[in-house]
């Protein structure tokens, strides 16, 4: 009798050890950090892109418009704090925004647009801001023209799409330079011709080159206008490598590459270099005043 009551006490005593462990194994473990396993979003969110400076621009200047889109994006603790959604004038010099600003784009005075150019740009950086996403917008038509933000009533598609190319590209280095519009012009005319350069700055990098002369009997008439009407005809009279205009704009863009107008050396007294392909006019006068136009930029 003391076998079998010895017995039974064993089997109770493992049921219970039994019922015990299967407890364990269905009671959640705790989590007083709040932590989460490797597969779930965090709970306070992830950033949504990387911090820095982001920019981008419209490739080519419009046939028929002097002002190519401009963006610039910053991101701070993954995300987007400010936008600025501006132009570039083919002349250099001030930006859009710069030269609304100051009156001398006057959208409600002459367009009677519901507010200047300036003041609706800020509205759609607010807007880019606010919902964090360049492709969170409708158009309504082809015209990229929105009703999603009051008081716009500017194109704005394409500042948007240029915010997006921005971000998809990744951040940039912001370069040396104070940002605004600079400008210099030659004392005196030379041969006719009487050179300017105009530069504009964003983001401390040069973004818009233009080289050009003002005509010392007829002002209204640019070098380059002329070389391009054919009125200086450098190829057909000359035999240069390619008319006035055409170089002028390879100059140009090696600016735009170096983004120092000291980084050039000539070949000789003249003027002359070997450092720009299809470039054989004299191009000192150009880095001087480029040079001279920078001063105010430091």
């Amino acid at each position: 009798m003391k076998k079998l009551i010895a017995i039974m006490m064993v089997l109770a005593l493992g049921a219970a050890l039994l019922v015990g462990c299967g407890q364990k194994e269905e009671t959640p473990a705790p989590s007083g950090d709040g932590a989460t396993s490797g597969t779930e979003a965090p709970a306070n969110g992830e950033a949504a892109y990387e911090d820095g400076v982001y920019f981008a621009a419209t490739e080519e200047f419009p046939a028929d418009n002097a002002w190519k889109g401009a963006v610039t994006v910053v991101v701070e603790g993954g995300k987007i704090v400010s936008a600025d959604f501006n132009g570039i004038n083919k002349n250099g010099g001030p930006t859009k925004k710069e030269v609304s600003a100051a009156g001398n784009y006057p959208m409600v005075e002459r367009g009677g647009a519901i507010a200047e150019y300036h003041e609706q740009a800020a509205l759609a950086e607010a807007y880019l801001v606010e919902t964090q996403d360049p492709t969170q917008i409708n158009y309504t038509g082809e015209d990229g023209v929105t009703d999603a933000i009051s008081g716009v009533t500017i194109k704005v598609q394409e500042y948007f799409e240029l915010a997006q190319k921005a971000l998809a590209a990744g951040p940039i280095i912001v370069g040396p330079y104070k940002d605004g519009g600079y400008q210099a012009e030659e004392a005196a005319f030379t041969n006719g011709w009487k050179y300017n350069v105009g530069l504009t700055v964003l983001n401390g990098n040069i973004v818009a080159v233009s080289w050009n002369g003002s005509n010392e009997e007829d002002p209204e008439q640019t070098k380059k206008q002329a070389s391009m009407d054919g009125n200086y005809p450098m190829v057909e009279q000359g035999g240069a490598i390619a008319d006035w205009h055409v170089q002028a704009a390879e100059v140009e863009k090696h600016l735009l590459e170096t983004q120092d107008p000291t980084d050039i050396n000539y070949t000789g007294e003249d003027g002359v270099t070997d450092a720009i392909s299809g470039v054989t006019i004299k191009v000192k006068a150009f880095f001087t005043l480029a040079e001279e136009a920078l001063k105010g930029a430091r």
